[in-house]
């Protein structure tokens, strides 16, 4: 198998080392000192690789990586979108944040998405609406990145791309998959002619589909930097697009050339013997590394994937952090989030007691420095992608990236769907009682997110591993199960990935039923547990960790992802 995935991957390039791709074979071990891309999509994969081959760094090698994946995996994310970015510099050891996250224009309000019933306004007809997108901010994040981390010009990296929506790509089997779904955003006049072939319907697996507009774009923002998105004519056409019908909304020119990106101190954590680092709020790092350390006072280590107990006890750690979660984190510029008082190792003791022998039911805790807040009615759908890119230098992007729902709000502009990302916003901005919500809608806010890109420090400081997924809220869950999976029970990173998803958030408990080991999913019932299918199909984990001095790696199956690792030079 390691002998065909070489030939295989020495079959893309010629005339350069020929990187070793996780296709066919189960997962990858490679030096640690050598370069990495771990992606969603193999194009996306080797443009990531193609600029490391050309001595980039990984940041670099990340403003390639979503240029193509704006193109051939438009339903998870975009140069329309955000994303944030966690990063390893291996010259100070120090991991920072980059925050992408998009923002409400000046003019949103509160209420703009309650409709004239006084009730909150359907999701799927929020969805679509010009008053859904945030100003993107990907954009101006790798800008902000590659300034301090770039090797190569700006100008050089996004070559693959355009070149790639010039010449056409080959539809593959999910993004097929999506287009023949019953998404609201295909109705919409923009994705009908992208997507549309001459004879009628939508392109599916197998044909070729070309986004010129997309090519010229890239052109002009290779050539201008982020201010071809922020400014002049793409700029004037988003504001134009976002104040179409129906429910248009209020984004300005004023919004876009006032949008910043965050640069975060990293909020770390000691686990499992390692120093786990997650983005702070408006991510929901917190929520992550909650559970994880509600896991650690409990004996799922000991157990293993066969063992129904183990199952119960994740599900009940994450009904647990999700209730804390829901709660309290939002954007810290707006709302107190009580991040110390949550991972409090009394607290910790405390919610973890919480965990019984049948499910329970719990609600929210009072963590120290926690203010009054209102209950959470924030819908987060199961869009998103995740990709790690390692450089030659040893310095690593850990970053997850979206459009939020599938294809955004359907609205294109230059080739690239908006977000819809303000329907990240609690639809309710307060409880019964008055009492804010902390997701609620505010100008110039950044809605709450579940994206959690991971980077894990060994014992020395040194990396250890890289992990995120796409998911929406489920993205907790997801990558809790990959690192329960590949830490505690040793499983390689591949196999980790692959195990059967299970999603528990307050009264709903989904999973991949037919995947579970025999007996799990009756053990679960027994424990007053009933798992009802789910979106665990939608999860897009992606992940590293070095064992040995060496690297594995591996891609969620549910997805078309690809491991390629390769020899510094």
């Amino acid at each position: 198998m390691r002998i065909a995935a070489l030939i295989a991957a020495a079959a893309l390039s010629a005339c350069a080392p020929a990187p070793r791709a996780a296709t066919p074979a189960p997962a990858m071990a490679a030096s640690a000192r050598e370069m990495f891309v771990v992606a969603a999509n193999p194009l996306a994969a080797e443009a990531g690789m193609a600029v490391l081959r050309k001595g980039g760094s990984a940041v670099d090698a990340a403003v390639a990586v979503q240029a193509m994946l704006s193109l051939v995996e438009p339903q998870s994310s975009g140069i329309g979108g955000g994303a944030f970015m966690t990063y390893l510099d291996a010259a100070t050891g120090k991991v920072r944040v980059y925050d992408g996250r998009e923002v409400a224009p000046a003019g949103a309000t509160p209420s703009m998405f309650i409709g004239s019933d006084g009730k909150p306004l359907p999701f799927a007809r929020a969805v679509v609406s010009g008053r859904a997108t945030g100003v993107p901010g990907a954009v101006a994040m790798l800008g902000l990145a590659h300034r301090e981390h770039g090797r190569l010009r700006w100008s050089g990296l996004f070559g693959d791309a355009e070149r790639t929506a010039r010449e056409g790509f080959v539809v593959s089997p999910r993004l097929g998959r999506f287009l023949a779904g019953s998404y609201p955003q295909l109705q919409s006049v923009d994705a009908r002619a992208y997507f549309g072939k001459p004879g009628g319907g939508l392109v599916g697996p197998g044909d070729r589909l070309r986004n010129p507009a997309y090519a010229e774009f890239l052109t002009r923002l290779a050539a201008q930097g982020p201010d071809a998105l922020y400014k002049g004519q793409t700029a004037a056409r988003i504001v134009q697009k976002t104040r179409a019908a129906p429910l248009e909304g209020t984004m300005t020119l004023a919004d876009l050339a006032a949008y910043r990106p965050v640069e975060r101190e990293a909020l770390c954590d000691a686990w499992a013997g390692y120093r786990a680092c997650v983005p702070p709020p408006p991510s929901s790092g917190v929520g992550m590394l909650m559970l994880l350390k509600l896991l650690e006072r409990t004996d799922i280590a000991r157990r293993g994937p066969t063992d129904p107990q183990a199952w119960f006890t994740f599900a009940e750690a994450s009904r647990v952090m999700f209730a804390d979660r829901d709660r309290y984190v939002g954007d810290p510029g707006f709302v107190r989030v009580p991040v110390r008082g949550l991972l409090d190792p009394a607290y910790l003791d405390a919610r973890a007691r919480l965990i019984g022998a049948r499910a329970g039911e719990p609600t929210f805790g009072n963590p120290a420095g926690a203010p009054a807040r209102g209950a959470d009615a924030t819908k987060e759908p199961a869009g998103t992608t995740h990709f790690i890119v390692g450089d030659a230098a040893g310095n690593v992007v850990s970053m997850t990236t979206t459009v939020e729902s599938i294809f955004g709000t359907g609205r294109m502009v230059d080739g690239f769907f908006l977000n819809n990302q303000l329907t990240d916003f609690s639809f309710s901005p307060t409880e019964s009682d008055g009492a804010p919500a902390a997701n609620a809608v505010a100008p110039g806010k950044r809605p709450r997110s579940s994206m959690t890109p991971m980077i894990l420090l060994d014992g020395q400081g040194r990396f250890a591993g890289a992990i995120g997924s796409a998911g929406g809220n489920a993205i907790l869950p997801y990558v809790g199960k990959s690192l329960v999976a590949a830490v505690w029970w040793k499983l390689p990173m591949q196999e980790a990935l692959a195990l059967p998803n299970l999603v528990a958030r307050g009264r709903s408990i989904s999973g991949e039923v037919g995947r579970f080991a025999p007996g799990v999913v009756e053990g679960l019932a027994a424990r007053g547990m009933t798992v009802k299918p789910g979106q665990g199909e939608d999860s897009g984990v992606h992940a590293v960790i070095v064992r040995d001095g060496r690297i594995d790696g591996g891609y969620d199956p549910r997805r078309e992802g690809r491991v390629l690792v390769e020899a510094a030079q």
